[in-house]
């Protein structure tokens, strides 16, 4: 396999957290290094306008680039909402990783999905 992506749904989150970049950017720095993974970029956080033509009325979205993958939130203030995906190409500590994001988030309710990419993905190296 290549490895795993943790998909979870945060909902009846926190609103001074999902709102506010500065805490997101927080969240997106320390996660890599808690689950024992590389930075190779600075978190890049976003604050979102509300989209008249949708139901979004406007949240903070942000990624980081992991030298395994990427960590990426996507909030939704009006809604409480928060979805947040974890890839990476090496095994992680799941459970650390949702301790955290929900003594972060404080959700009322999580939706955890784990879907195991590259079942058949070799790691061995080829030569010529």
């Amino acid at each position: 396999m290549l490895g795993p992506h943790l998909i979870l749904d945060l909902y009846g989150c926190r609103r001074d957290v999902i709102q506010d970049p500065k805490t997101i950017y927080r969240i997106l720095d320390e996660l890599p290094d808690i689950i024992g993974m590389r930075k190779i970029s600075e978190p890049q956080v976003y604050k979102v306008p509300p989209n008249k033509h949708t139901f979004d009325k406007g949240g903070v979205t942000g990624f980081v680039i992991i030298a395994e993958s990427h960590i990426s939130i996507h909030t939704f203030i009006e809604q409480a909402y928060a979805s947040i995906d974890i890839f990476s190409c090496k095994d992680f500590n799941l459970e650390k990783a949702i301790k955290y994001i929900a003594d972060q988030f404080k959700p009322m309710k999580i939706e955890k999905q784990l879907i195991i990419r590259g079942k058949n993905f070799q790691r061995k190296i080829v030569t010529s």
